[in-house]
């Protein structure tokens, strides 16, 4: 397993571990269904609120699929790891939230409109915003966007599967990173 996952992993684990007693309410553990409609991510995020305003997170993303065989086969791999905080104007958990994250991410996807298939890493920053939908007293429905700009060291390979390297590169990006439909649980 590569490094620099492995320590990202242990990162994000440190910043979402409480470091005393736990309030009523203040850790959550969300999955972003919009995620699922990208070919499969599996993805969770924990989070804790650490006082009224201000909660931390850590999240990972992964997808090991490929779908089709030959030249039908195209995919939307990725490991990510993140982590970060969340604003919340009125109180943790509930109403509008805004945020930001650092996040890297390893992928491979292509085959989709072309033979083209890109795989690198990136790592950046990410600025969200969105609104919190409070269904009862332990679950959420969390909706909002992300913004996502960094650096992408890449290759793209002339098809899914030949290994035949066109480009090799380095970039400044700016993309959007998330559409958020999230179901949380909160303890």
């Amino acid at each position: 397993m590569n490094k620099a996952f492995v320590l990202s992993l242990l990162l994000a684990a440190a910043l979402v571990l409480p470091g005393g007693r736990l309030g009523a309410q203040s850790v959550a553990l969300s999955t972003n269904a919009a995620d699922y409609a990208n070919l499969g991510t599996f993805n969770i995020d924990a989070s804790y609120g650490f006082i009224r305003h201000w909660s931390v997170s850590a999240a990972v993303r992964y997808n090991p699929f490929t779908f089709g065989k030959g030249e039908d086969a195209f995919q939307a791999k990725q490991r990510s790891v993140s982590a970060g905080f969340r604003w919340w104007p009125w109180h943790i958990y509930s109403g509008w939230w805004t945020g930001a994250r650092a996040q890297w991410q390893e992928y491979r996807r292509g085959g989709f409109s072309s033979q083209l298939t890109s795989e690198g890493d990136r790592f950046g920053g990410v600025i969200q915003a969105g609104y919190a939908f409070m269904l009862n007293k332990h679950l959420n429905l969390d909706i909002g966007i992300s913004l996502w700009a960094g650096y992408d060291k890449y290759k793209t390979y002339s098809c899914p599967n030949c290994g035949t390297v066109l480009v090799t590169g380095a970039k400044y990006f700016a993309l959007p990173d998330d559409l958020i439909v999230s179901i949380a649980y909160i303890f």
